[in-house]
């Protein structure tokens, strides 16, 4: 559901407000500015408005960025620079041959690819794109974890755009499939009258059918965490970081 008062462009600015890039402040950040600055080419698979490629150029990465995303006015802000490529579409759909030291997929973008087929096809062009050894960063929760319990109207808030407008945000989650969850994501006016609901379906992973599905796109785990201080991967995280090499 749309109302015309709040736009896609609207959303894209929400979110820049909602999630700026910190790598001072966030640990997340931190950790894949980290693995971005010691990379010659960088593809960033769901760079959304591109907030992580934009600070690494600002930190002075001279090698080739690439961010791809499906969403048009998330890349409407992230071409507000142009030393870095953008390309609107979708993992599945890349092409590159061999053209990357590393791929990475930050804010749990990973988890949007629901679909197991859609998964597999994605990672197989992920791998495709990085030349042999290259590595391949990401995050997801652990399905174990059930991070979607917390997700309700109870806990939404209120955000201020740069021009003054004060939005109501929520969460709602509709159903719980096995590993798949889908919810609504509510922006409101601050009376609560909704302007936009939209629905999304995300996959939840636990470490052994995860990489399985590494495994069969050619790549081979390097190492997981269970948090973004690269602390130990254990049954109780509520993370799984993974750092593959492409085989």
């Amino acid at each position: 559901m749309l109302n015309d008062t709040f736009t896609d462009d609207d959303a894209a600015e929400l979110y820049d407000v909602e999630n700026p890039w910190d790598r001072v402040g966030f640990p997340h950040d931190r950790f894949f500015s980290d693995a971005v600055a010691g990379a010659e080419s960088v593809l960033d698979v769901g760079c959304g408005t591109g907030s992580m490629l934009h600070v690494a150029r600002d930190e002075g990465h001279a090698g080739r960025l690439v961010g791809v995303d499906p969403d048009a006015a998330m890349l409407k802000r992230a071409r507000r620079r142009d030393d870095v490529e953008w390309v609107l579409g979708t993992a599945a759909g890349l092409r590159y041959d061999g053209e990357f030291a590393l791929a990475t997929m930050a804010s749990n973008a990973f988890q949007c690819l629901a679909d197991e087929d859609d998964l597999r096809d994605s990672l197989v062009a992920i791998r495709r794109a990085l030349r042999a050894g290259g590595g391949f960063v990401f995050g997801t929760r652990h399905l174990w974890a059930r991070a979607w319990e917390d997700w309700n109207p109870a806990d939404g808030g209120t955000v201020t755009l740069p021009d003054g407008r004060s939005l109501r945000g929520w969460h709602e989650v509709e159903r719980v499939e096995g590993p798949l969850v889908t919810f609504s994501e509510t922006v409101a006016r601050p009376d609560g009258t909704p302007l936009r609901v939209s629905r999304t379906t995300l996959r939840f992973h636990v470490p052994e059918t995860l990489n399985g599905f590494l495994r069969d796109a050619g790549f081979a785990v390097e190492h997981q965490f269970g948090d973004w201080g690269r602390g130990p991967l254990t049954a109780g995280s509520r993370e799984i970081i993974t750092i593959a090499r492409a085989q």
